[in-house]
């Protein structure tokens, strides 16, 4: 019997995030020789035909002809010099979402996720129920009897069989059957034919399992369901007792074959046949199978499945209603007008209630999105955000007797940004377009009838848009300052914290040099007029955060005045430079004072690696306060040994509390100090 979970899958490195005119020649380079040109080859630049809803494939024949007609030949290439949204399956931060306490020893004052819809959970490394933690430690997951901190121990394992994705923690109130649930990658998974109907389908490719464990009893896990994909593990939610997970599946055509995607719950293959699978009849570069699940992780209901035929998803949004997959488009062959040099993100929506999963609708609009924060549903619309590249001009028109055109050199045909409004058909109702001409987005966040963006090349401006009317958005006030924030979380209705990169402009070229870690406060209480009315710096440049990619890395708490980030800092050698004096607010024990130093040190010197662990901070809507910092890394010898590149399994990647202890979470250790004073309590070393 075919069963993806007999299958190992290798652990891919992290990649390499290239912009502009390297990413331009690395991905010419990389097109010539995989694919080899014949002649001079076709542009593929975004593509802007799509219309209306998806379709259904009404056979196997129809769907393979499709691919054959619809999928462009491997000499076209194409080039986008924006910045791409990466579905990151690794760990993730945003509102509370309530959860039960674990037993009579549990707290109900804890931690949660750091997540963006509340009541929409996210998958993480760590979960806390009040009493115990559930996380990852070398390949294995660990379950900690965490609280009280005093005796502290791990009480159980899971071994993982392949790369992880993340996990979540349920329990049921009433019943107080308690669940864990792990998402994996998995190895390779071999070719195996199975006879369905009159087709053979060959499983081959990835696969990704989601595991469902009883934890009633933390001692002794219980694995009651898996669920297998053959394919690779896009993202996922968690509403209630309904794991909604997705996967994507590439559609290889093998001859006049495809491998289709196909479920296996507890060891029995539920196929996807073709004519069940939703596709839009544009063509594309490469097409996927999108695949998006539904498991009711408390009984032995059916798993529900929906597939679609898309590009591949650069980005999902969830609402407690509905999944929005972003699937940028590109446009192939001669240019004919200017709206084929626009960049286009089509956007799918599914709605999910109560463990059904039912398409529902399609859009598109220009531009790429960033990531999920890009993406909002409120009150019956969704908004989203996003920056367009036309290629390094405006279309001009075709030259006379060539397959080329002209475009002007105008420092105004640079990026832009936008934000569009639409409704649940998504068809797009208002815009607002043309911000910061030159600049991307770095980070947005929607909250309620407000959208903030920031933008940046030189310096960072905030606008703050006013959506009030879906149909007439609006830029209500911007801010302008050095630096820009990657990330920005709500204090409270009228205040924002940033965390990014402060920055030193260039003296020649209109760009900036990022330099280390930016902690900002934004005042939008008057939206004309936003200010920052805080900011705290961390490091020279090479200093960095976890946070800056992935929002679950970050713990913030209004009530108790805490935020807490793990940081790297790089701090530049002084003595290689004469006459200079550096004032670095950020590292332990120094006040919080503005940064400066003397020209001799260059602004694109990078710091060495000195220190890694968790800041602590008390912030309020004016102020942000260094209260002390947390270090699983004894030896500081190994910054020493690290040489440009540095880590280490000692590093902290997540920090959560539980009543008034604070734990910090690394691949080696947990430890755990007073929240109040941070004074060391006890400390786990787990493997």
């Amino acid at each position: 019997m075919f069963n993806l979970s007999d299958f190992r899958f290798p652990t891919i490195g992290r990649g390499l995030l290239l912009k502009g005119s390297a990413a331009f020649l690395i991905g010419i380079t990389l097109a010539a020789t995989i694919f080899g040109f014949s002649g001079l080859p076709s542009i593929i630049v975004p593509q802007t035909s799509f219309s209306g809803g998806l379709q259904k494939f009404s056979s196997y024949n129809e769907l393979t002809t499709f691919l054959n007609e619809s999928t462009y030949p491997a000499s076209y290439y194409y080039y986008s010099s924006g910045v791409r949204g990466l579905a990151q399956g690794t760990f993730g931060a945003g509102n509370l979402a309530p959860s039960p306490p674990a037993s009579s020893e549990a707290t109900s004052d804890y931690s949660k996720t750091n997540i963006q819809v509340e009541g929409v959970d996210e998958a993480d490394l760590v979960k806390n129920d009040g009493e115990y933690l559930y996380l990852l430690s070398n390949q294995t997951v660990l379950i900690v009897k965490a609280y009280p901190a005093e005796t502290a121990r791990i009480v159980a394992r899971i071994a993982l069989n392949g790369t992880f994705g993340g996990l979540y923690v349920y329990e049921n109130t009433l019943t107080h059957i308690s669940r864990l649930v792990i998402i994996e990658n998995e190895q390779p998974v071999y070719p195996v034919y199975d006879v369905v109907g009159p087709y053979k389908r060959y499983y081959g490719g990835y696969g990704a399992s989601v595991k469902v464990y009883d934890i009633s009893d933390r001692n002794y896990p219980i694995l009651v369901r898996n669920v297998s994909v053959n394919g690779s593990y896009l993202d996922s939610r968690m509403i209630g007792n309904y794991a909604y997970a997705m996967f994507t599946t590439v559609a290889y055509l093998q001859g006049n074959s495809v491998s289709l995607p196909a479920l296996v719950d507890n060891g029995r293959v539920n196929a996807i046949e073709a004519p069940s699978i939703y596709y839009s009849n544009v063509s594309d570069f490469s097409y996927s199978f999108t695949t998006i699940i539904s498991i009711n992780v408390l009984t032995n209901q059916e798993v529900v499945s929906k597939t679609l035929l898309v590009g591949y998803a650069s980005s999902v949004y969830v609402s407690l209603d509905n999944i929005y997959v972003a699937i940028p488009k590109y446009h192939y062959g001669p240019i004919t007008t200017a709206d084929d040099l626009t960049e286009k993100t089509e956007i799918h929506r599914i709605r999910i209630e109560n463990g059904e999963v039912e398409y529902q609708a399609s859009g598109a609009v220009p531009g790429f999105v960033l990531n999920q924060f890009s993406m909002d549903e409120y009150n019956g619309y969704f908004r989203i955000a996003t920056t367009t590249d036309q290629y390094g001009g405006v279309f001009v028109g075709l030259v006379p007797g060539q397959n080329s055109f002209a475009t002007s050199t105008s420092t105004q045909s640079l990026s832009r940004s936008q934000v569009y409004v639409l409704n649940m058909s998504l068809a797009t109702v208002g815009s607002v377009t043309d911000l910061a001409p030159g600049e991307r987005i770095y980070s947005a966040r929607f909250m309620g009838t407000r959208c903030y963006l920031v933008t940046f090349q030189k310096i960072d401006p905030l606008f703050v848009i006013g959506l009030e009317n879906p149909t007439e958005p609006k830029v209500l006030g911007k801010l302008k300052i050095p630096g820009y924030s990657d990330y920005l979380q709500p204090y409270d209705e009228t205040h924002l914290i940033g965390i990014g990169k402060w920055t030193v402009e260039s003296e020649e070229g209109d760009f900036a040099w990022y330099q280390g870690v930016k902690i900002s406060i934004f005042d939008v209480s008057d939206v004309a007029n936003p200010r920052e009315v805080a900011n705290f710096s961390i490091g020279d440049r090479g200093t960095d955060s976890p946070v800056l990619q992935d929002h679950k890395a970050l713990l913030f708490d209004k009530e108790k005045n805490l935020l807490a980030i793990p940081v790297t800092i790089a701090k530049i050698d002084t003595t290689q430079y004469s006459n200079v004096q550096v004032v670095r607010p950020g590292e332990p024990g120094a006040s919080n004072q503005s940064k400066s130093s003397e020209a001799e040190i260059p602004p694109w010197a990078y710091g060495n690696y000195v220190w890694q662990g968790l800041y602590v901070f008390r912030v309020t809507e004016n102020s942000i306060t260094l209260r002390g910092n947390i270090t699983h890394i004894e030896d500081p010898s190994v910054f020493l040994k690290s040489g440009y590149y540095y880590s280490s399994d000692y590093s902290v990647e997540r920090s959560l509390y539980i009543g008034n202890v604070l734990y910090t979470i690394s691949n080696r250790m947990i430890k755990m100090n007073d929240l109040t004073n941070l004074e060391l309590i006890n400390k786990i070393q787990l493997s």
